[in-house]
């Protein structure tokens, strides 16, 4: 997008800096300029590197925000899905572990009559990426091209890809220097990357899922829900339905923690099965997304509805689908020995008897990543065959020696750091918890 002549005459970075700096409001003309500028090359990262931290500092207004999200998500090309029938909803966690919702959402969504066009991200730190969990099916294809997203799309409902270099080209630029610059952490920043990416799927409704917690990036609850509320205010303030859920990661999410271990998981909850808060969590994601894509006149009813579509096998028939025109062996559903196998396995017993108090979840997604499950520099690979599954989690009873869990590896010696760290991690009480953690803490949102 080209900038208007009056601003790209009078445009300078240094000026937008110094008003940044000194806690004065930025119009949208020089969010755009800037925003613009910085894509096309025509200004250094130094400069752009001393507005983002004058932004971590000063905070952003809410039309800053939206202007900076409008910015970014106009600095590519946005699809126009109105030739596809129906609403387009999409969903975005802020990422955990085990959280593996997505696999399901989308053939679960799309099996209702939902277009679900999915942009997706990969893991890093702790946090697992879907795009990681789906090449694990071998030959699913995530890099496909806008023509070859369109086409899935409009044949089977739901399409997962990840970010192309036509989609919001100004934030991948912009998160590559955040990411050294010390600057990722700001809400302001985090919600215009997230949201100028959904946007610009051409999505009609969003539904957000922000986790809190000891495994979540935003740990208090306070900055999750201040989260939630910023991307909801901006996706509504550019006239599309979004709902926030703020949810627990606490502890992971379902029992397998792993990209091929997650996929055997999805399956086994896509059938009517798989550990109960995975399922709970997944149809209650699921009943918002019908709702704003209006098949359902209720939360709850989108609910029925969506369980309904998992008893029936049509969501999994969605998934299977959308597998095979990916690219992906479709035969992964029925035989989970075609995904990457792990050539050992490792039992964690626990050293003493009682109930599992907490389970510091961060660690157990650092012991994935040590296995080679994730990746803590954008540049590493990922081994999708070792994991870890959990055998109890918070509130269950457990015996000396009885197995926490068990660890998947390939190398000895990242096994024994993993073990290390589990064992670490699970905190072991003579009574139960008082109160068990609810799932959905709560919605942010929805009401338009």
């Amino acid at each position: 997008m080209s900038l208007p002549t009056s601003v790209s005459q009078t445009f300078r970075a240094i000026d937008v800096i110094r008003k940044k700096r000194d806690g004065m409001e930025l119009s949208r003309d020089e969010i755009e300029g800037l925003v613009n500028a910085y894509t096309k090359g025509e200004i250094p990262d130094y400069q752009v590197s001393a507005w983002l931290m004058a932004v971590v500092l000063r905070g952003m207004t809410r039309p800053e925000t939206t202007a900076l999200t409008d910015a970014m998500l106009r600095s590519g090309e946005v699809l126009d899905l109105s030739s596809l029938p129906g609403r387009k909803v999409d969903k975005h966690s802020t990422g955990g572990v085990g959280d593996k919702t997505s696999l399901v959402l989308a053939p679960l969504a799309a099996a209702a009559g939902i277009a679900v066009p999915m942009i997706s991200g990969r893991g890093l730190g702790h946090t697992g990426g879907t795009l990681d969990k789906l090449e694990a099916i071998p030959g699913f294809n995530v890099n496909l091209s806008v023509a070859e997203f369109r086409r899935v799309l409009a044949t089977c409902g739901c399409a997962m890809i990840g970010q192309t270099a036509e989609i919001a080209p100004a934030d991948r630029k912009l998160y590559a220097l955040r990411d050294v610059t010390g600057t990722v952490e700001s809400p302001y920043l985090i919600c215009a990357s997230i949201m100028s990416k959904k946007l610009a799927e051409g999505i009609d409704a969003l539904v957000l899922d922000v986790k809190t917690g000891s495994g979540a990036f935003m740990k208090s609850e306070k900055d999750a829900a201040f989260l939630a509320e910023l991307m909801v205010e901006t996706g509504e303030r550019m006239g599309k339905q979004v709902v926030a859920l703020i949810t627990d990661m606490d502890q992971p999410l379902g029992k397998m923690i792993g990209n091929a271990l997650e996929v055997v998981e999805v399956v086994e909850v896509l059938r009517g099965h798989g550990p109960a808060d995975l399922r709970e969590l997944c149809l209650e994601l699921a009943g918002w997304m019908l709702h704003l894509g209006g098949v359902s006149k209720t939360v709850a009813e989108g609910k029925q509805q969506s369980a309904k579509l998992i008893s029936s096998g049509k969501a999994l028939e969605t998934f299977r689908r959308m597998i095979e025109l990916q690219g992906g062996d479709p035969r992964v559903i029925e035989d989970a020995q075609r995904l990457p196998q792990a050539q050992h396995t490792m039992p964690v017993a626990s050293t003493g008897a009682g109930y599992i108090a907490s389970i510091q979840c961060e660690q157990i997604g650092t012991a994935c990543v040590i296995l080679g499950g994730g990746r803590e520099r954008k540049e590493d690979s990922v081994d999708p065959a070792v994991g870890i599954v959990l055998h109890k989690k918070v509130g269950d009873r457990v015996a000396a020696g009885e197995p926490l869990a068990t660890i998947y590896y390939n190398a000895e010696a990242r096994a024994a750091r993993a073990r290390q760290l589990i064992e670490a991690s699970c905190q072991i009480a003579n009574v139960p918890p008082a109160e068990k953690r609810p799932l959905v803490h709560r919605v942010i949102g929805g009401s338009k």
